[in-house]
């Protein structure tokens, strides 16, 4: 199947806990590799890509942390600014219109408009050009919000168009809308662990983003992986030896789990499902990403799950 490098919008998430930040980092870092000016996404959150990538952070402005890659945690007031400013165009206007105290007070009960501006300073970085045409950022890695809330942060825009008059607002949605929908542009990668709850999760994303947001998922990880190390010749090998027959069993039905794991995420998401395996490290940095990374260079240049 083509690879990410086919896309410029590549969309992770999956339940809270499960690694998403670790495999967007890892990403991040392959598209890096491939010589592409690459912008690692944030969303109101405290940053962990740049401290996983052992880097300086980022803050709310877009910043360079090495050559071809670039990083931002986009936050509600600096996106609103910025939104703002697109739209309006004028600093002298927006100042007069988005900082007056009572205006901020009713925008606050304006539906989804937090969203909005935070989806909308994303995908404006998306298309972004240099001077000579070509895009600034060849590849845009959004480290989405956890499952509930990426669905609801991605639909926004198809909400918009739904209840909202046309108007400026609509018109941006609708630009949004177009960018989320095209397959040719962006892709899901959707992330689980080997457990009964976080791959139910993964499942309930990928409908809910073919269904509600109409976002494809590209593939799915699933990370933290128990490799299959002892068979069942090798307990029974170890049948007088209970204390290591006992750590072996352990292995072996976290292994076993994970194959499962992996099998059901296939059967439903007809998509590959690339396997991390789980990491013993005494310390979670840039090393440790690059190990991620290596078991993720066929989902990036494209190719079978593993």
């Amino acid at each position: 199947m083509p690879g990410l490098l086919d896309k410029r919008l590549w969309i992770v998430s999956g339940k809270g806990g499960v690694g998403k930040t670790t495999i967007a980092a890892a990403l991040a870092l392959a598209s890096v590799r491939a010589g592409r000016r690459t912008l690692v996404c944030e969303v109101n959150t405290q940053e962990r890509v740049s401290r996983f990538l052992e880097l300086p952070e980022a803050g709310p402005e877009v910043k360079k942390l090495e050559e071809n890659l670039w990083a931002v945690n986009v936050r509600p007031h600096e996106a609103m600014r910025e939104y703002g400013l697109m739209v309006l165009r004028f600093e002298t206007l927006y100042k007069t219109v988005f900082e007056n105290r009572l205006v901020r007070y009713f925008l606050r009960f304006i539906p989804s408009l937090q969203e909005l501006v935070l989806l909308g300073k994303i995908l404006f970085h998306l298309q972004e050009k240099l001077p000579d045409g070509r895009w600034k950022y060849e590849t845009l890695v959004l480290d989405a919000p956890a499952t509930g809330h990426a669905i609801s942060f991605l639909s926004v825009p198809q909400v918009l168009l739904q209840t909202v008059p046309p108007g400026p607002m609509t018109r941006e949605a609708l630009k949004m809308r177009d960018l989320l929908v095209d397959p040719t542009v962006t892709a899901a990668i959707l992330v689980a662990l080997p457990e009964e709850m976080p791959v139910n999760e993964a499942l309930e994303l990928h409908s809910a983003l073919r269904d509600r947001v109409h976002i494809r998922t590209h593939a799915a990880v699933l990370n933290q992986a128990f490799p299959q190390r002892f068979t069942e010749a090798d307990l029974e090998a170890l049948a007088d030896r209970p204390d290591l027959r006992k750590v072996a069993q352990a292995h072996h039905d976290r292994a076993s789990q994970a194959v499962l794991a992996g099998t059901k995420l296939e059967r439903n998401l007809h998509a590959p499902v690339y396997t991390v395996p789980r990491l013993f490290v005494p310390r979670f940095g840039r090393d440790a990403v690059e190990t991620v990374l290596s078991h993720l260079e066929s989902l990036v240049k494209g190719g079978v799950g593993a």
